[in-house]
């Protein structure tokens, strides 16, 4: 520690670095991206707001049209992460997953230049995405209607939009949380004026905010404003939809994205609300509004004040006009950093009404951190944060580089490097103003100690380590302000993990024990000891309880076991078998998720660590095998397996050369029809496999998935188009078993209605809207208000076989340990003609 300290207190400044100059040389022809969206914003002081209720909502073509067309102030604000939503590239699901879309949200919302803002603020948050939903009633009951409308509210004083659009309308044929967006953003069209609307902002600083134009997507015909944006951008070689759709591949979770060719693209809106004239036809979605300070500065009545705005505008203008000559652009702007700071004051000063006061500095105040943007760019003024240790503990130490290149032409004096740490954090050394020529490269390094009471990481927090710099160019101050390359966390000094996290105890062949293994990762700096504890329920005993680990080094991850001898008997319903790290006094119980995709970078997601175990009776026929043909959209095989059944995985390939006849059944996992290429190569086997007497199970696909209605089953199978009308998420909606005395609900289990009990997010999705007369139907269920769907389990006779096709969703049941699920899907799979 001594060392440490003594190393973080001589800061290290690197000898510096000379750039060729070859690489400041730029020809005339050369159109720096980078440059001009940092320039385009000065073009216009307008505000536009979009709403909507998930990651990927986001209206991405017009936002992309705006934004880099535009140079308009855009912003997005989503409702909750996404977490009730699939996941097409890995196995994370719920709190992981919105985690997931968030960033990629975040990453989508780079390429067309938008901001993004959440109403949900942590995982499991109010506001969570509990699944697909029909009406804002419901979801406005799940979120908390004012919880809710107080953050809508907050974010639009916060933001301040002259415009604001939702994504999607309130009507029957969307999505509940698209259509509660929809209400809560035209409500507060009105309200968010209102001082008497959640006046407790009022007293944290925030003002009453008066929205000028309120729109709604809308057809051609009912359209007051119409524009065109599919022209090309000759900066960035791309239509507006194309860079829209750009943004749109980085929803990878959610295989969006699309190749599309240049082509025109009209959007129509209708001017729902407004306070700025009478809503109908318009020549621009702008008109009436103030398009730049010019335009400001004809509703002013101080005439100085007047005289500034015209002034600086003209000053931003001539920037404009000057792209892409990078340093006619970087002499141009510290004199209008300057102007902005003098106009700031003199309005501040100023006799103007207190309204009028409070926008314009507002309005100033942004294009201040505009400039401030466009003279790093501008002044080519490289700079990046890294983290030597982006994986702290409390009390624990780290290093922060700050590396910072004079790429420019101008010489950056009074060079100014700073650290933002939270309360309670120290940072450990001191730099002093340096000064950078032409071409130099200057790294300077702090010591960061943790604060013992340091916050564990939050993945929806701001990086808890940021860094600004500041610089001084023509006696000029310019400062602005960067994240770490690498998202720094303060974790555990040891996290838990059980494996298995749930599990069942089967109460109709209980074991005398179950095995829980617990997995301790070391994230101190270092050598560390730990003693693992498991608590268990009353009656169940850990027999060799307190294992004491030690580790060597940082990173390392050791486990131990524990045998859990179980009662003699044990009731039914949920324990909870709770792992705890014994380590520097501390009692840790969090387990850490390690979230990490190349289109994204690395996070977190830390939860409360332990084996949920589910008690229930299960009866199976432990000598018959199945095949489970994986899709990597569920886990259900390893939890059929978990609980003991002879359940073999097919992987990808596996299927050319399988020799199905060693299985009573197949299993294919939701949605391998998108997955598994070779599943479309090998369904005529799978078929044969069913025709030769097998038993073949389909769990859901949608429609897009290479589904084929006439080809992938025995007999014609359509799946229901569009999605909305075709599912049941309704959790706790009344299922009818329309064959009760079936095997199917009588072998090896005896399903009642108290298995259709306690299920989670929804019932069904994507159920068949028509289907052959050689399919038996077995269920009837429905959200309330709506007719019937009996498709939810549909079985043929095919051959010798039978081939059972499900769209209910068994895996989010299974893998939440819902007895019900396990026992009805077991029937299933377990059934043959023969019976």
């Amino acid at each position: 520690m001594k060392r440490f300290m003594a190393v973080m207190m001589s800061v290290l400044l690197t000898s510096t670095l000379m750039v060729p100059a070859s690489a400041q040389e730029q020809t005339a022809d050369e159109k720096p991206k980078d440059l001009w969206s940092a320039l385009k914003p000065l073009e216009t002081i307008i505000s536009f707001l979009n709403t909507g209720a998930h990651p990927d909502d986001e209206r991405s073509d017009l936002l992309a049209y705006l934004s880099r067309g535009k140079g308009v102030r855009t912003a997005s604000l989503i409702a909750n992460r996404g977490e009730g939503g699939q996941n097409e590239i890995g196995s994370e699901l719920g709190n992981a997953l919105g985690i997931i879309r968030s960033r990629e949200l975040i990453e989508a919302s780079k390429v067309t230049g938008v901001t993004v803002y959440h109403l949900s603020r942590k995982p499991s948050d109010e506001i969570y995405d509990f699944g697909f939903s029909k009406s804002k009633e419901e979801t406005l009951s799940k979120w908390g209607e004012q919880t809710a409308y107080e953050r809508v509210i907050r974010m639009i004083r916060t933001y301040r939009p002259d415009i604001v659009m939702p994504s999607f309308l309130d009507v029957e044929t969307e999505h509940g949380h698209h259509r509660t967006m929809n209400y809560l953003t035209i409500k507060a069209y009105q309200d968010a004026a209102n001082p008497k609307v959640f006046p407790e902002q009022l007293k944290e600083g925030l003002k009453p905010w008066a929205i000028k134009k309120l729109y709604l997507p809308s057809d051609q015909k009912n359209a007051t404003t119409s524009f065109e944006i599919g022209m090309m951008d000759d900066v960035y070689g791309k239509t507006y939809p194309q860079i829209g759709e750009e943004s749109r591949f980085l929803h990878k979770s959610q295989g969006m994205g699309q190749d599309i060719p240049a082509a025109p693209r009209t959007i129509n809106l209708k001017l729902e609300k407004s306070r700025v004239g009478t809503p109908g036809k318009e020549q621009t979605l702008f008109d009436q509004i103030p398009y730049d300070f010019k335009a400001y500065a004809d509703k002013v009545s101080d005439k100085k004040v007047k005289k500034k705005l015209t002034k600086l505008q003209e000053e931003f203008d001539g920037m404009i006009e000057e792209y892409p000559n990078r340093d006619a652009i970087a002499d141009d702007v510290y004199p209008a950093i300057k102007h902005t700071n003098k106009l700031e004051k003199l309005v501040t000063s100023s006799s103007l009404p207190t309204d009028t006061k409070s926008d314009l500095l507002f309005r100033l105040g942004i294009k201040e951190k505009q400039l401030m943007n466009l003279a790093a760019e501008a002044s080519n003024v490289d700079v990046r944060v890294d983290l030597n240790q982006p994986e702290l503990v409390q009390g624990g130490t780290g290093r922060v580089t700050i590396t910072v290149k004079n790429n420019g032409k101008h010489t950056l004096k009074h060079v100014k490097p700073a650290l933002h740490l939270p309360k309670g954090w120290k940072q450990v050394g001191h730099v002093p103003k340096t000064k950078l020529k032409q071409g130099q490269s200057q790294k300077f390094t702090y010591g960061v100690k943790v604060a013992k009471n340091a916050s564990y990481y939050q993945p929806y927090d701001p990086s808890v380590i940021t860094a600004s710099i500041a610089y001084k160019v023509h006696g000029t101050k310019a400062q602005k302000t960067y994240e770490p390359e690498q998202t720094a966390a303060v974790l555990p000094d040891v996290s838990v993990t059980n494996d298995p996290e749930s599990l069942v105890v089967n109460t109709a062949d209980l074991k005398d024990s179950v095995q829980v293994k617990v997995e301790a990762k070391n994230h101190t700096a270092g050598k560390e000891s730990a003693v693992i504890h498991l608590n268990a329920p009353e009656g169940w005993n850990v027999t060799n309880n307190d294992q004491e680990i030690n580790f060597q080094k940082k990173g390392e991850v050791k486990s131990v076991q524990f045998t859990v001898d179980l009662p003699q008997s044990v009731k039914e319903g949920d324990y909870s078998l709770k792992p705890e790290a014994r380590v520097n006094g501390k009692q840790l119980s969090t387990s850490v998720q390690y979230i990490s995709y190349p289109h994204i970078g690395t996070f977190y997601y830390l939860y409360d660590a332990g084996t949920k175990a589910t008690a229930f009776p299960l009866h199976f026929d432990s000598d018959k095998k199945i095949g489970y043909v994986e899709s990597g959209f569920d886990s259900v095989s390893d939890k059929l397996r978990a609980v003991g059944m002879n359940v073999v995985s097919l992987e990808k390939g596996e299927l050319a050369s399988a020799d199905l006849s060693q299985f009573d059944t197949i299993v294919i996992g939701i949605r391998a029809y998108l997955s598994r290429e070779d599943l479309l190569q090998n369904n005529s086997k799978l078929l044969d496999f069913v025709q030769n007497g097998g038993h073949l199970v389909v769990q859901y696909h949608k429609p897009e998935d290479k589904w084929d209605a006439n080809q992938s089953a025995p007999y014609k199978l359509v799946i229901g188009s569009p999605s909305i009308r075709w599912r049941v998420t309704d959790e706790n909606a009344k299922v009818t078993m329309t064959k009760p005395e079936h095997p199917l609900f009588n072998t090896p289990n005896k399903i009642t209605d108290n298995d259709w009990d306690h299920w989670i997010q929804e019932r069904g999705l994507y159920y068949p809207s028509d289907w052959d007369s050689h399919f038996e139907t077995f269920v009837s269920m429905a959200d309330p208000g709506e007719q019937p769907f009996t498709g939810g389990i549909l079985m043929a006779d095919y051959g010798k076989g039978s081939y059972l096709y499900t769209n209910l969703v068994w895996y989010r049941q299974i893998q939440s340990n819902v007895p019900g699920g396990y026992r009805i899907f077991t029937n299933l799979i377990d059934y043959s003609r023969e019976q």
